[in-house]
């Protein structure tokens, strides 16, 4: 277990210099600009209702349903969704990133706990109605089977009846509109990207170079690609009952016009 723990800690994502540099980028205008309606979105795809009514010992009380965001950084949805009345748990591995996370939800004194853990480790059985895993954050293990891992963990943490929604690339989407490079102006960096499919297909090399002030810093990973039938049939394995596909938040079908990838998991009520 020991020599397990020292091997993920060697993985790319672990190095919190990359998300520090790289966060303005990521997380521009457009990224923020964008929230309420993904929240719309995932809510409706969750099926979930504000409130539901439990029974304590001083009568009836009201609370908000439960929602795990996997792989949260700094909790531009956790946020959302707690204002909406949610009570929120999110899990990151990058500390600077949630402690922002915590900086804003101290602020606004909401309803969220930040959790630091991997995302293969956390697991909190039955006690979800619903958790997310958004903005393209799944597949960059080293060992595939880890992204099962973390579907299994997620099952076991759900509520029956309850729903797990990724949004992700989906190979066919990074087939069709793949690119092998470009450059832009973000965040104040200049920007210069290159990209090469690996393994037939199976996974996507980016580089990334940002540059500013006369500062260059520079960082290659790798994605591991599915198509939405893959993704449906590792979901399936998870023990998921259903899995339902679409291209957009609008419920859109995932056709040759999709945006994005969003699966839906649902566990037997």
């Amino acid at each position: 277990m020991t020599g397990q723990n020292e091997s993920r800690k060697q993985e790319w994502f672990n190095d919190e210099s990359f998300w520090n540099y790289y966060a303005p980028v990521m997380f521009d205008n457009a990224r923020w600009t964008e929230v309420p309606a993904v929240a719309d979105g995932l809510t409706r795809l969750a099926r979930l209702k504000l409130y539901d009514i439990s029974p304590s010992s001083s009568g009836q009380v009201l609370y908000g349903p439960r929602i795990l965001d996997l792989c949260c950084g700094i909790g531009r949805i956790s946020l959302e969704l707690a204002r909406r009345g949610f009570a929120v748990t999110g899990v990151d591995i990058t500390k600077n990133f949630l402690e922002t996370a915590c900086d804003d939800r101290d602020y606004e004194k909401l309803n969220i706990e930040f959790i630091l853990e991997d995302a293969r480790s956390f697991k909190r059985p039955l006690f979800f109605d619903t958790a997310i895993n958004l903005y393209i954050s799944f597949g960059y293990f080293e060992n595939p089977e880890d992204d099962f891992l973390v579907l299994r963990n997620v099952y076991e943490s759900l509520k029956p009846g309850g729903a797990f929604i990724i949004e992700t690339l989906g190979k066919e989407i990074a087939v069709r509109d793949f690119t092998e490079g470009e450059w832009f102006e973000r965040a104040g960096y200049t920007v210069l990207t290159e990209y090469q499919a690996v393994d037939s297909w199976s996974a996507l090399r980016n580089r990334w170079i940002l540059i500013k002030d006369g500062k260059r810093i520079e960082r290659t990973f790798t994605q591991r690609l599915y198509a939405a039938s893959e993704l449906r049939a590792l979901l399936l394995k998870a023990g998921f009952a259903l899995v339902e596909l679409y291209g957009g938040w609008d419920e859109s079908p995932y056709d040759q016009n999709a945006a994005r990838l969003i699966a839906v998991g649902r566990k037997d009520a």
